[in-house]
């Protein structure tokens, strides 16, 4: 009886977080500050997911992994830019459920990651994740 929970449980964790991305302005194309492509693990300090939480991850956890006023004009790396910002979505005004987003510009940065990496600005997450 236990066991199709287990299995679904299993299956959630495995598969479940990169929907996530589909609940953040360009969560697919969000840039990856240490070189060129995407970080596929957007709340996470590792590139592909997983592991510690980097700041932005956190906040989106904190806001019941949905995308919010709260969300959006917070700066969550603490680099001088708001998470909508950087993620393109400056006005705050993105919706998941939109199919049309008129106002949606490219992302420009990382929202969990302090940019420019190596900065006085962003010493503090020094040795939190590797380039």
């Amino acid at each position: 009886m236990l066991k199709p929970f287990l299995l679904f449980g299993l299956f959630c964790a495995v598969f479940g977080r990169s929907n996530f991305r589909n609940n953040i302005p360009n969560g697919y194309a969000v840039p990856n500050p240490c070189r060129s492509g995407y970080w596929n693990g957007v709340g996470h300090y590792n590139s592909k997911g997983g592991g510690t939480l980097n700041p932005f991850g956190s906040d989106f956890e904190k806001n019941y992994n949905r995308w919010t006023i709260a969300l959006c004009t917070a700066d969550s790396d603490g680099d001088g830019k708001t998470n909508g910002e950087e993620l393109g979505d400056p006005f705050c005004d993105w919706f998941a459920s939109k199919t049309v987003n008129a106002n949606l510009r490219a992302a420009t940065s990382h929202p969990g990651i302090c940019e420019p990496i190596g900065s006085p600005l962003c010493a503090a997450q020094e040795g939190k994740f590797s380039c």
